[in-house]
């Protein structure tokens, strides 16, 4: 197939996908956690659907490793609480415990010290069912609800997820309500010890002196939280309630994440809250609907992407040829218009009082957790329509996006200035994604707006923001020309979108920094032509490990080559050969690997979308490109 055909035909069948009011939904999926974790709420509600739990097993028993263990990504390494969370809904779901993966499973997690090894999230599930001893939790008392915001720890302090996973998990915490479960069972066999007899469950996560400083307040908390008078702690847990009460958020759920909204369910359960409650049967309705059901197997999403997917797939088309006017463009540019919030100050404000809102969310809605990515990209899409229908929409996420800005220089994905880094020694903290500080990829998306709005610079507020913006990326640069990606996979996903920041900020390609990017972005080229990156790369000492090609990578790694004006480069015309020979099926090309990044080194994320738009996105560019005898792309992505 010819190239230009190549780009016709995935793009007729990316519009095909389109939803009948213009939207686009892709699947976004994790690991085992997410639905064993369904099967465990269904316990602790004792509302179980066995014919679901079913289908669940089947999707759990697919995503196993051959050692028994379950990996945070495909074919990753085994993890120690996501095996054990699998383990125990299989368990409790009706499998036998001595089948064969069972029993690997069960070796695989006393090999690496048993499940009071396990982190801070499942050592909380383990005390809920009475399956762990509260004290395997850090203590956390909801009283921390009632700090000022001037001490050194405040729910402002940290990232959005946290908060929003935090406030309900305190009212839990503060009641130790002991769940339902209808079999009755135990998991006693995942332990080298009784639990009960452990005596040391916490640990310092950064092993540093702030860290032993925090183990010796958890210690001293834990002596003296049952003197804490009733009256706070019952004003303690009416203010933790009315926190995530307010960010409900209806049908689309408390944050718009899983986390978030079990915890909301289990605590108004344990609060209790009337099953024909409106704000506890509408949080049950915000779960039900992240569940995917495929025939004979289920799994469950841990947040939904449609204005990510949407605003992806707007830029995908119009480099694909849809011009701006086109019904398929249009209808998904208005359907974006509608969802931009614009009368919710949401938690941001904390640090931006004065500042309009003017954001896009990356759900469906989110109003208090608007995301700044999602704002940019959604923006720069408009911005590519020159439809003046579009224009109140794109000064409002300039206005929003300019005022979003951290000190730094840089932005992170919802919050300005949240970089209290010292919270991150906290026993709670062992998963290390607490904060929400500024990064590269978001900031260059910022960038990347910010230029594409003014070319001609003459804008000295927007040009300011971006000079601060370069020079914060500049500094952030690895020593081997990389950048970092926070959100997603991982070098490859930092270096394509700093370099299309760049770019289209006037940055000249001849610079040595930027010759530095480029020459490490050629040698990552696979042998095949492809690009690949493992999300093991998130640790340090394994940068550069790949398991194979992928469209996703391949693509980002193009489209940086491009933007820095490698058109012509032997590499560049190698990897567009491997997209164009790379199998597909229907709007998606082949892709088995994660390429996403929900936290690095914890959680990760498949955007099925991925693989559809970012593919056509590139050979597309490539396409205008040489026919435009490789003129400067004016665009930001």
């Amino acid at each position: 197939m010819k190239r230009e055909e190549l780009v016709l035909d995935a793009r007729t069948r990316l519009e095909a996908l389109q939803r009948p009011d213009g939207h686009y939904l892709f699947e976004l999926e994790a690991d085992a956690t997410i639905p064993a974790e369904y099967i465990l709420l269904r316990h602790f509600l004792d509302e179980r659907d066995p014919a679901r739990e079913k289908r669940i097993i089947v999707y759990l028993k697919r995503i196993q490793n051959t050692d028994g263990s379950w990996p945070l990504f495909h074919r990753g390494e085994g993890d120690l609480s996501a095996t054990i969370k699998a383990y125990w809904a299989l368990k409790w779901a009706g499998e036998p415990i001595d089948a064969g993966y069972m029993e690997k499973a069960r070796a695989f997690v006393l090999s690496k010290g048993g499940a009071a090894r396990a982190n801070v999230f499942t050592r909380f599930a383990l005390a809920l069912f009475g399956q762990a001893p509260w004290r395997a939790m850090p203590v956390m008392p909801v009283e921390i609800m009632l700090l000022p915001q001037w001490f050194f720890f405040h729910m402002s302090k940290v990232a959005y997820w946290s908060r929003t996973v935090i406030a309900p998990m305190l009212v839990l915490c503060a009641l130790k309500p002991r769940a339902t479960s209808p079999t009755g069972l135990d998991i006693r066999e995942l332990f080298l010890i009784p639990p009960e007899e452990r005596q040391i469950f916490n640990i310092n996560p950064t092993g540093s002196l702030v860290g032993n400083l925090f183990l010796g307040l958890d210690k001293l908390l834990r002596f003296c939280e049952p003197a804490f008078p009733k009256g706070l702690r019952k004003h303690a847990i009416r203010k933790a309630t009315e926190f995530f009460l307010e960010r409900l958020n209806g049908e689309d759920g408390l944050g718009a994440i899983y986390p978030a909204m079990a915890n909301s369910v289990m605590a108004m359960h344990a609060l209790g809250f009337a099953k024909d409650d409106p704000n506890l049967v509408i949080a049950k309705r915000s779960i039900e609907l992240l569940v995917v059901d495929r025939g004979e197997e289920t799994y469950v999403q841990p947040c939904v992407s449609p204005v990510w997917d949407s605003g992806l797939a707007a830029h995908a088309l119009l480099e694909a040829g849809a011009g701006p006017n086109a019904a398929s463009v249009k209808k998904t540019l208005d359907w974006l218009k509608d969802r931009q919030i614009l009368d919710v100050k949401g938690d941001w404000a904390v640090r931006r009082p004065g500042l309009r809102p003017g954001g896009w969310a990356f759900q469906y809605w989110n109003n208090h957790y608007p995301d700044v990515d999602d704002t940019a990209v959604v923006a720069m899409a408009m911005h590519r329509a020159s439809d003046p229908a579009y224009n109140e929409a794109i000064d409002r996420a300039v206005e929003w996006i300019l005022g979003m800005q951290s000190a730094s220089g840089g932005w992170g994905a919802f919050e300005p200035e949240n970089e209290h880094f010292y919270l991150n020694s906290i026993p709670f903290a062992d998963h290390g994604a607490l904060l929400d500080p500024p990064t590269v990829d978001v900031t260059a998306r910022c960038v990347s707006l910010l230029a594409q709005i003014d070319p001609e610079r003459k804008d000295p507020v927007m040009q300011e923001s971006i000079r601060k913006a370069v020079d914060y990326m500049r500094r952030d640069q690895e020593p081997d020309g990389s950048w970092f990606g926070r959100w997603g996979a991982n070098y490859i996903y930092g270096t394509w979108s700093v370099l299309c920041a760049l770019n289209v900020a006037g940055e000249d390609p001849k610079q040595d920094y930027l010759q530095r990017a480029i020459a490490w972005l050629k040698r990552q080229q696979r042998e095949d032509g492809g690009w690949g990156e493992d999300l093991a790369t998130y640790h340090a000492h394994r940068k550069g490990e790949a398991q194979g090609s992928t469209p996703s990578q391949t693509a980002w790694a193009l489209m940086g080559l491009m933007a820095a004006g490698e058109v012509a480069a032997p590499e560049t015309a190698k990897g567009i050969s491997w997209l164009e020979d790379a199998p597909r099926e229907g709007a998606r090309w082949n892709e088995d690997f994660y390429t996403g990044t929900g936290f690095p080194r914890v959680f990760y994320l498949k955007y099925h979308g991925y693989a559809a738009y970012f593919p056509l996105w590139a050979v597309a560019r490539y396409e205008n490109l040489r026919r435009s005898n490789e003129k400067k792309i004016a665009y930001g992505m």
